[in-house]
């Protein structure tokens, strides 16, 4: 089959990321003898610099690794969470029914400094000099900036002048949109770097104690200060239309620790793939899995309708389930045990018929009838509420990635070392639409507090200290026993669904995985959206029209409201794979023309 790039093979390590300075800046750190932790960090602080509109410092991150020291998988939590002022009642109180997709309202603690320093010091080899020096080089000398990152700036020209002016000190230098292509720098972010580098040096030679001091430099230092007064101080214009000051207090920031977890999992094909607990929405991934168990995939051609017709109804009720029963477990009780056995599984997959369904069908489970029918009764449909989205929320939707510049999205990184260590992490949030600038950092704060509801008995329904059902969903996957695959996209809501689309390529049909990555995408909303305004679109799927014309005719038949996206433009996957005989294998999306793999 013929690919867009070949799939990359080497022995020494291979890096995937979505952006091609983050995958040399993380095989750097493989050619000094650092591991793949090392590696992942690297890459992601790049990241940040050269996609400020998908990621920021002030971000949060999930993460699932395999470390060949331990043997064990592990999923990093650096979600942070609501600070202690932001309560149901203080919302309604400002007349607000939904927490704003944007400004300061919609902040919760930026977990993502926290994430990588706790993987640095617990995992990784390099100094932290040798790991952030690529990012703070881009920050302080330049980047080619991108043409999509030129043209979100200029879609927010009138924000950045008038409502942010922060952002335009930044992001309009001179007063004007920085051209693609062409370099951009952004010194107070270099400034902030440099100076955490500066403070966690100064704490003495041992690394894990200068890693600490960074740490600290971040949440209990000049950072949390900075943020801190600037949450108090500014009045900041969000997609309310008003102005609010933020809720995020320096101790809010100071009692946030980053964790470790035990991994959600479930065998599929003789295949075990790990994800996040129901704070995220991993999960969804391994129960369509489990009712997809008992359908021949493997008999229905990779880009068939029929292939996609049962995997996007199989998503559709997972889906459903997270709405109902998904959020954080130290607040709610979750039950997935349940939610992933193989009798609730089979109930669930015969509801899949030769029709597209439009309803929102969660499972019912005994106990929880009231909270299902309170989520049911929360629901938006997409426009029947009359507010149009502001153009600086949210996250894509649309297949079409063009179209959807001006809203935050999303990286992902995938590493595998020499040694055998595995890592797939999805930075996001902290966007340069999602908030002002906070002028002494030089990056904007995050936007995930608008996962919340602002309703009472959800299991997503806000409370101080609770971490949001974020959208972040990295995959780590055993085949027969060993670890074998590392993968992941953004992409907001769609993330588990291009992940799916790909991964059963690679199980069922023999694809290596730029193969699988190159076939044509497809997702639904169907179901309500992570972010404002939270709405569903019943029965609706985006499908590349390279499916075929005959392919997108039966889907319409079968009763699916199909959007038809270009060819090329749905899905930012990268993947990376060992195999038995220590062959290391990495691809990356030709989408968007900028996710890159490389290896040796």
């Amino acid at each position: 089959m013929f690919t867009t790039r070949p799939e990359i093979l080497g022995t020494f390590g291979v890096v995937t990321s979505t952006h091609w300075l983050a995958t040399a800046s993380g095989m750097a750190m493989l050619e000094k003898g650092g591991n793949a932790f090392d590696a992942c960090a690297a890459a992601a602080f790049v990241l940040q610099v050269v996609e400020p509109h998908l990621v920021g410092p002030g971000g949060d991150m999930p993460a699932v690794f395999y470390s060949a020291e331990s043997k064990k998988v592990e999923v990093l939590c650096a979600q942070g969470t609501a600070p202690q002022a932001a309560t149901i009642q203080a919302y309604k109180a400002l007349g607000l029914d939904m927490i704003p997709g944007d400004g300061l309202l919609a902040t919760v603690v930026p977990g993502a400094f926290g994430g990588w320093m706790a993987l640095l010091r617990d995992h990784g080899r390099l100094s932290l000099r040798e790991v952030l020096e690529p990012a703070i080089g881009y920050f302080e000398n330049g980047h080619p900036m991108l043409p999509r990152v030129s043209d979100t700036i200029a879609g927010l020209t009138e924000l950045f002048s008038g409502g942010w002016p922060s952002s335009g000190a930044v992001y309009l230098p001179g007063g004007n949109v920085p051209k693609g292509r062409e370099l951009f720098r952004n010194p107070a972010a270099a400034r902030t770097y440099k100076r955490i580098l500066t403070e966690a040096e100064a704490a003495g030679s041992d690394r894990q104690e200068q890693i600490q001091a960074a740490h600290d430099a971040w949440y209990k230092g000049f950072v949390a200060e900075a943020m801190d007064a600037f949450c108090r101080g500014e009045a900041v214009l969000d997609s309310s239309g008003r102005r609010h000051k933020g809720l995020l207090t320096a101790d809010d920031m100071a009692r946030w620790q980053p964790r470790y977890e035990a991994p959600a999992s479930a065998t599929y094909h003789g295949w075990e793939v790990f994800k996040t607990g129901p704070w995220g929405q991993g999960p969804v991934f391994l129960q369509t899995l489990k009712i997809l168990e008992g359908i021949d995939l493997a008999g229905m051609g990779p880009a068939s309708p029929e292939y996609v017709h049962h995997v996007t109804e199989a998503m559709k009720l997972a889906f459903a389930d997270r709405e109902a029963y998904y959020g954080d477990p130290d607040f709610v009780k979750v039950p997935l045990t349940t939610l992933l056995s193989e009798d609730y599984a089979s109930g669930r997959r015969a509801l899949i018929g030769e029709q597209a369904s439009h309803e929102l069908r969660p499972g019912m489970v005994a106990g929880y009838e009231g909270q299902v029918e309170a989520m049911l009764g929360n629901l938006r449909i997409a426009g029947q509420n009359g507010k149009p989205a502001s153009a600086t929320v949210g996250e894509p939707t649309l297949a079409s990635m063009v179209a959807a510049s001006r809203r935050g999205d999303t990286v992902h990184i995938d590493v595998i070392d020499r040694w055998g260590n595995m890592i797939a992490a999805t930075p996001s949030g902290g966007w340069l639409q999602s908030s002002p600038v906070i002028p002494e950092l030089g990056f904007p704060l995050n936007s995930r507090a608008q996962s919340f509801y602002l309703e009472e008995g959800l299991p997503s329904s806000l409370a101080p200290g609770k971490r949001p059902r974020t959208t972040l969903t990295p995959s780590l996957a055993f085949e027969n026993g060993e670890p074998r695959l590392v993968f992941g996209t953004p992409g907001g809501d769609q993330q588990e669904q291009w992940q799916l689309g790909m991964f059963l390529r690679r199980v069922h049909h023999d694809l290596n995985l730029q193969e699988a990555i190159d076939l044509p995408l497809f997702h639904t909303q169907h179901f309500p959206s992570s972010f404002y305004p939270r709405e569903a679109r019943p029965g609706q799927i985006t499908v590349e029209e390279s499916l075929g014309e005959a392919a997108l005719a039966e889907l319409v038949r079968r009763g699916h409201a199909v959007e038809r996206a270009p060819a090329w433009t749905v899905g930012r996957l990268t993947a990376a794979e060992r195999s038995a005989n220590g062959l290391l294998r990495a691809a990356a999306t030709p989408r968007l023309m900028q996710a890159y793999a490389a290896g040796r």
